[in-house]
């Protein structure tokens, strides 16, 4: 009866550990479909709610990751099904400008930004994703790091002099592109 109840907790603590872990592939797997960050999260969040509220109906842990992206699916077509209903033909307007190129000098860019947080010491790394990336306050980065907040401001202004001097040479080429073509357009 112990080795029961001891294979539960340890078959939910599994299973609460792949929704976790499961959670960025969800999320990008929505934003592909979606292409709204809003929507591609909520969509997520309805599908880990669901998962947890009708775990038993999952027999094999195996195919969990499956049955995770099943119910992601049908959280998108309850979504457009209800939306449906409110909008008509008339008023949908669908707008994208975003061309391929675009798409791909975008990614690149974070990329870049990316390799170059990347390259930062730890210590500037934290503070620079902390304050610039998630928004937190120099106070709130001092008490969670545990560091005077001089310490914070000075950390942060270093990482961003380091990025700044790593990505330099991104934004001149663009520039030095459009002045290439403002010359050739006089």
């Amino acid at each position: 009866m112990a080795a029961t109840i001891f294979s539960g907790i340890n078959q939910r603590r599994a299973f609460k550990k792949l929704l976790g872990n499961s959670r960025e592939r969800l999320y990008r797997m929505a934003y592909a479909w979606t292409h709204n960050p809003h929507l591609a999260d909520d969509l997520v969040q309805q599908t880990l709610c669901k998962a947890l509220t009708n775990q038993k109906q999952l027999k094999d842990m195996g195919a969990a990751e499956a049955w995770l992206f099943r119910i992601l699916a049908n959280c998108l077509k309850d979504h457009y099904r209800a939306k449906r209903e409110v909008l008509s033909a008339e008023e949908l307007v669908i707008v994208d400008n975003r061309t391929p190129e675009h798409e791909s000098e975008e990614q690149q860019l974070v990329q870049k930004v990316r390799q170059a947080v990347r390259n930062l010491p730890l210590a500037q790394c934290q503070v620079i994703t902390l304050v610039d990336l998630e928004g937190f306050t120099y106070a709130t980065v001092a008490e969670t790091l545990e560091l005077p907040v001089g310490t914070v401001m000075s950390r942060l202004c270093r990482g961003r002099r380091a990025l700044r001097e790593h990505l330099i040479d991104v934004r001149p080429q663009a520039k030095t592109e459009r002045a290439v073509i403002l010359k050739r357009v006089k």
